[in-house]
C-alpha cells in the first residue's frame, strides 16, 4: 500500500468513526433535550459517514494507474465523488431549511418545546469536534492534493458552523424564545448551502476542462523562457483534469539548430516543467522555427 492511501486509509477511519459516534450523541441530545435544530444537526453529520466514504471511494479509484481504457488515467472519478458530496449537502440543506421554515410560518411558538441542558452540551462539543476534524482532514487534503477530502473537509467546517447555529438556536430558546430553535435550522441550512455552491462549482470547473489559474500559467510561462534557447512561446493552454493539469506549449527554437538539437531543448523544457510543478502530469511541447 502506498503512503497516499495509508493517509486516505487513515483519515477515513478516523472520520467515520467519529461522525458516527458524534452522530448518535447528538440525535440523542437533540431528542432528550426537545431539540429541533440539534435533530437537524445530527442528520447533517449523519450524512458526513456518506460523503466520507465517497470521498474516500473516489480519490482511492482516481490514483489508480492509466490503463488501455482510461489512457489519461482516472482523475476525473474524484471530481465525480465531488459532485456526488455536493448534492448530497445541497439535498440535506433544502430539507433541514423547509422543516425550520414549516415551524416559523406556522406560528405556533407556544407549543414548541423548550430544548434541555444536554442540547446546549451537544452543540459545544460538536463544535469543537467537527472544527478539529475539519483542520486534521483539510491537513492531509493539501497534503495528498485531493479535491473530495477537501469537499470533505469543508463539509467538516460547514457541520461546525451548524453547531454554532444550534448553540444559538437552543440558548435562545432555553431563554424564552423558542422560534430560535426553528430559525438555527435555517441557518444552519444555509451554511450548508454555501458550502455545497462551493464544492459543486470547484468540480464542474474540472470536468469542463477549465484553465488552470492564471498565477500557474504564469509561472510556466516563466519557467518555458528562461530556457536561453527557447526563443520565445507562440502558445501555451492549460487544462484541469482532476487534481492534475495538462499543458500545451508552442515554443520557438532556431530554425537553423537540426532535429536532434530541437528535440534535446523540448525534452530539456518538458521535463523541466513536469519536475517543477507536482500537479503538472503531462506537458505536450511543439516546436516551431524562428
Amino acid at each position: 500500500m502506498t503512503e497516499t492511501n495509508k493517509i486516505i486509509a487513515r483519515v477515513s477511519l478516523v472520520t467515520i468513526a467519529g461522525n458516527v459516534l458524534l452522530t448518535v450523541f447528538k440525535l440523542f441530545a437533540g431528542i432528550a433535550g426537545s431539540s429541533g435544530a440539534m435533530v437537524s444537526d445530527a442528520i447533517h453529520t449523519l450524512t458526513d459517514v456518506l460523503t466520507t466514504v465517497i470521498a474516500w471511494l473516489g480519490t482511492r479509484f482516481s490514483s489508480q494507474k492509466a490503463d488501455r481504457a482510461h489512457p489519461y488515467g482516472h482523475e476525473r472519478i474524484e471530481c465525480t465523488a465531488s459532485l456526488i458530496l455536493g448534492f448530497i449537502l445541497f439535498s440535506t440543506a433544502v430539507s433541514i431549511g423547509l422543516v425550520g421554515i414549516k415551524t416559523i410560518l406556522s406560528g405556533q411558538y407556544d407549543a414548541i418545546p423548550s430544548p434541555g441542558p444536554v442540547a446546549l452540551v451537544a452543540a459545544i462539543v460538536s463544535i469543537l469536534t467537527k472544527e478539529a476534524m475539519y483542520r486534521y482532514t483539510r491537513h492531509y487534503a493539501k497534503q495528498i492534493q485531493s479535491a473530495a477530502f477537501m469537499a470533505d473537509a469543508w463539509h467538516h467546517r460547514s457541520d461546525a458552523l451548524s453547531s454554532v447555529g444550534s448553540l444559538v438556536g437552543v440558548g435562545g430558546a432555553m431563554l424564552g424564545l423558542p422560534v430560535m430553535d426553528a430559525i438555527a435550522s435555517v441557518a444552519i441550512c444555509l451554511c450548508i448551502l454555501k458550502v455545497a455552491v462551493d464544492v459543486l462549482s470547484d468540480a464542474f470547473k474540472k470536468l469542463l476542462d477549465t484553465a488552470c489559474p492564471e498565477e500557474d500559467e504564469s509561472r510556466i510561462r516563466a519557467l518555458i523562457l528562461a530556457d536561453p534557447e527557447v526563443i520565445r512561446l507562440d502558445r501555451l493552454r492549460t487544462r484541469l483534469f482532476g487534481d492534475k493539469i495538462y499543458v500545451d506549449a508552442d515554443i520557438c527554437v532556431d530554425r537553423t539548430l537540426s532535429l536532434e538539437q530541437a528535440c534535446a531543448i523540448t525534452s530539456r523544457v518538458h521535463d523541466g516543467v513536469e519536475r517543477s510543478f507536482d500537479n503538472v502530469k503531462h506537458i505536450m511541447i511543439h516546436v516551431n522555427p524562428a
